[in-house]
């Protein structure tokens, strides 16, 4: 089909459409961009994909707009387990590794889809999680499960599923985890989809890495067929990102379409068998590439989700053969730590820092040093709040956000981080009134300020993004 709309007019729908969405669309892929507005058109009030492509072109995209054309533009296609190498080289060597490092030093674990689509591929790692740690109860477990497009995060966090999405999974996975539906639908059980938290972003526009969208300190970050959407040097933007999100020795999976070595330079490149990953090392003398041939697993330790029905005890779970190490290193100062005088300025950012490489003892303990210097300043407080969080201490961190808001009842991302926090907890209606409590702080800031602690987010775009929270709250959450 070739497109009938004039080349000049995709052409600047497709600069508008990269600068906002990431998503890159060249002349030859220009007629599958006219039926993605045609598509989009009804939704957006216009009678036909001619006068949709005006609109869009005569004024900035809205957030309500950008959230019509994700969900027309973007591709809902994914199942279960999906590319099982990459599961296999997690299942049998990332995740073993990690889980024996973790056991004696805090049992903490960072995982982050993004790009979630449906939610299949969160609800893999999440099924894997569980017949790996038999004992999740003492751990603190994080995995996080991003996308752009809100119709997709509402399906996925309802957890029903088609015979299509298993059409690679084994029988005894659909028969353990899911209950049957009418029309041969399947329901995700309860436990497991408990266990995934479903977020909007926008990749290609919003702050990241930041304790703000928890999306820093990452073990582990799935961005599986999604970077193949991006123009070039909107991919090395987010790449980087990616980057910095996780923590040294932390690990990206990518698609195999995707692999390059330009565009992951800063990775170590690891080659198992069947699957290409790449890892964050701090050394600059680190290897570029490193190539590890997995040994064949024996009968005493086999764990594959393959073959295996059973609870794995603790005690089963395979060495991984010897990685590269990760060398810690505190990195620069974050650009978000506020002016203040310079040995509270120094402690607050150690503390950042050290939170963003997931040394979460000592950023607590840089924090509350930071606090017995100035009981006063509310930045401290919101600080630690988001690091209690992320040790799994909910009600300290609560305690911690109060105490943010009674020195600055106009803190705007205190507001919000409580709000956050009180919905997944289920306790909707105080979330709702922290929310609209944001809102109301918010009204007090020009839309293109950046707002304190906020790692460079705009009061408009929390705004937005509060907005259409607040529009979906009954259906974005993991715990219904």
């Amino acid at each position: 089909m070739q497109p009938t709309l004039p080349a000049a007019l995709l052409s600047r729908l497709s600069d508008v459409l990269a600068a906002r969405l990431g998503l890159h669309y060249p002349a030859e892929r220009w007629s599958d961009l006219e039926r993605g507005i045609a598509s989009a058109a009804p939704a957006l009030g216009m009678a036909d994909a001619t006068s949709c492509a005006h609109r869009l072109l005569s004024a900035p995209l809205t957030h309500g707009e950008i959230e019509i054309l994700a969900s027309c533009l973007t591709v809902g296609e994914t199942y279960f387990f999906r590319e099982k190498p990459s599961f296999d080289v997690l299942e049998q060597h990332i995740l073993p590794a990690l889980l024996r490092e973790r056991e004696g030093s805090g049992r903490r674990l960072r995982i982050w889809s993004a790009g979630c689509c449906t939610g299949e591929e969160a609800y893999s790692i999440a099924m894997l999680l569980d017949r790996l740690i038999p004992n999740a109860e003492v751990w603190n477990i994080t995995l996080l499960a991003t996308d752009i497009n809100p119709a997709f995060l509402r399906k996925a966090a309802e957890g029903e599923y088609g015979e299509w999405s298993f059409r690679s999974t084994p029988d005894w996975i659909k028969n353990r985890y899911f209950h049957p539906r009418r029309g041969s639908r399947f329901k995700l059980d309860v436990h497991i989809r408990k266990r995934v938290t479903f977020a909007y972003l926008n990749l290609a526009d919003d702050a990241y890495p930041s304790l703000t969208n928890n999306t820093n300190a990452m073990d582990i970050i799935f961005c599986r067929n999604v970077l193949m959407y991006f123009s070039a040097e909107r991919a090395r933007r987010v790449v980087g990102n990616l980057h910095r999100a996780l923590v040294d020795g932390g690990w990206l999976i990518v698609s195999p379409a995707e692999t390059s070595g330009a565009l992951f330079s800063r990775f170590t490149t690891v080659e198992f068998a069947g699957a290409i990953l790449y890892r964050k090392d701090a050394s600059v003398e680190a290897p570029r590439f490193v190539s590890h041939v997995p040994a064949p697993v024996t009968d005493s330790m086999q764990v594959s989700w393959r073959l295996s029905e059973e609870n794995i005890p603790a005690e089963n779970i395979p060495v991984a053969e010897a990685l590269p190490e990760p060398i810690r290193a505190t990195s620069p100062a974050s650009d978000s730590c506020a002016p203040l005088p310079p040995q509270q300025n120094q402690l607050s950012c150690a503390a950042r820092d050290c939170a963003n490489q997931g040394r979460l003892g000592e950023a607590a303990d840089l924090c509350r040093k930071a606090i017995a210097a100035d009981k006063l300043e509310p930045a401290h407080h919101y600080l630690l709040s988001a690091i209690l969080q992320e040790q799994g201490q909910s009600d300290d961190a609560a305690q911690s956000l109060m105490r943010a808001l009674y020195l600055d009842p106009g803190f705007v991302l205190a507001h919000y981080a409580l709000g956050n926090l009180r919905q997944s907890q289920g306790r909707r209606s105080e979330a709702q009134r922290h929310f609209d409590n944001a809102l109301a702080s918010l009204r007090a800031h020009p839309p293109d300020e950046i707002l304190p602690e906020s790692d460079g987010l705009a009061a408009g775009r929390l705004m937005e993004i509060i907005l259409s929270m607040r529009s979906n709250m009954p259906q974005l959450t993991a715990n219904t």
